[in-house]
Parts: C-alpha cells; structure tokens; sequence
C-alpha cells in the first residue's frame, strides 16, 4: 500500500465544469493555498479536478523564445488565452477535452523525493484506468510538447503529463490527461508556437522539436468515446473504494483570504512575465 492509502480520510473538490471559463491563473492558485492548507494541516489531503477551455500554458523558458510577443500573439489570434505557470515544465494545451487533476498531501511528518510523488500520480492513473493499465508506460516521449521523464503513453502515444509543485511542506503533483479530441492537433499548436517564437534562430536552451503523430488522446489510443466527466466520475468513485472518508469540499470561507492573496500573487507575476 502507497503512502496515500495510508491516509484514511481526502477532500475532493471538482472544478472540472466550475472552472471552464476561468482563467487557469486561479487553479494554479488554488493549489498553491491547497499546497500550503494540506502542509499545515490545516486541509485534508486534497483531490482536485480542473478543466480550462482554450488555453496555451507556458513554462518559463517558453517565455524567453526570441520572438515570444509574436508567438503569444499568434496563439492569442487563434482565440487562446496565454499565461505562465508557476510550475515547471514547457507549453501545454488546455480545453476542455483535457482534464487536469491535482493531488495534494503533505510532507509535514515524512520527506517525499520528487521521484516518489511523481510514482504515486502514475499508480493512480494506472488505477484509473485498469484496462489500460499494462500498457500506460512512464517514460519521456521524444517529440511530445513538454517532455519529460514521467511522460505518460500508449504504444508510444503520449496521452499525459505531469509536473510538481512544491511548498510549505505540501506537494501538488499535476497531471494533464487528454482524453477527449486529437492530440496531434494540439501538438501541431505548439510546434506552430514554437516555429514563430524561434524564427529560425539558435539559442541555449534547446526547445523540442514537435512531431503531432507521436501525441493522441485517451480516446484515440482506445477507439472509444471517453469523456471527461466520465473520467471525474471513475476518479471520485476510485476514491470512495479506496478511501475511508472522502469529503465534496469546494473553497471554503476559511482560505478565501489566503486564496485571494496567492491569486493577486500569480496574477503579478504573469502580469510581469507576460509584458511586452
């Protein structure tokens, strides 16, 4: 048993339809006051679904591209918001075909390397999804936008991804899973993003070179007509076998005050980030 099935008792707050039209600014605050209420105990270990419509989410790197005004304008031209995560990793495509789900615990009592955290989001999916789960491998997929180690594919099809926020003793580990649409029209957005903010140039830091085909969604890798809200359902009724207690709990009244600050915090700071 994972050190999450050690802890009896889980918040889950669904945002998968409540957040839609939101700015995606706010989820990530969300999880910086959820990373900070779970450290302090102040929170029960947290579950959070989240879904934003039309959205480009950039890393920092991304926003040192040559030409990055021209290629966020572009992205913006296409009717796509843009921001910078506070997180790590490169550009992503949100809407609402892709479902991101947080998990949140803490490390108050017991380290958790980085490794680990992202080995207990990769068991959960796989727990997810059973009939998949013999075949869902955690590896970087060469030509996917945001690579990394903890890429998530089918026969070498990426479907997820995952990243680590880290923080006052909690830790939010986030995942994007597309399960709805195509995945290679997402991917040929960002090969586009990034074929305009380079403009041919050379720089230090080497950006990925996209190729769409290596990118599909749970319902192309299953050839069955999966839907976000089933997968919110699956994910809340996984928690209800495993878990003793799980509670439906929204923003409480309690962090709005610190909701609101980290919120101001990451509006700034995007502000700044995304200045021309």
């Amino acid at each position: 048993m994972s050190e999450l099935n050690n802890e009896k008792m889980w918040r889950f707050w669904d945002q998968s339809i409540s957040a839609k039209n939101k700015s995606a600014l706010e989820s990530f605050a969300a999880d910086d006051l959820l990373c900070e209420a779970v450290g302090n105990e102040t929170s029960l270990p947290t579950v959070r679904t989240w879904v934003h419509d039309r959205t480009i989410v950039l890393g920092i790197q991304d926003h040192r591209l040559p030409h990055v005004t021209d290629a966020i304008d572009w992205l913006r031209g296409q009717g796509f918001d843009v921001i910078v995560r506070n997180s790590g990793g490169l550009a992503v495509v949100l809407d609402s075909g892709v479902l991101n789900v947080s998990l949140v615990f803490s490390e108050r009592d017991a380290a958790i390397d980085i490794p680990a955290a992202y080995e207990m989001m990769v068991s959960r999916v796989r727990e997810l999804f059973p009939t998949l789960a013999d075949r869902i491998e955690a590896r970087e997929i060469v030509g996917s936008y945001c690579p990394g180690t903890y890429d998530l594919s089918v026969d070498g099809k990426k479907f997820a991804g995952i990243s680590q926020r880290r923080m006052r003793h909690g830790i939010a580990v986030q995942i994007y899973l597309c399960v709805e649409g195509s995945g290679s029209a997402r991917a040929e957005l960002i090969r586009e993003f990034y074929t305009r903010g380079l403009q041919g140039e050379t720089t230090k830091f080497v950006y990925p070179v996209i190729v769409p085909e290596v990118m599909a969604s749970l319902c192309e890798i299953t050839g069955e007509a999966v839907t976000v809200s089933e997968v919110v359902v699956d994910l809340q009724r996984w928690m209800n076998r495993t878990f003793a207690d799980v509670h439906l709990q929204s923003l409480r009244d309690s962090e709005m005050d610190r909701y609101l600050y980290y919120l101001t915090r990451v509006h700034e700071r995007n502000k700044k980030m995304l200045a021309k």
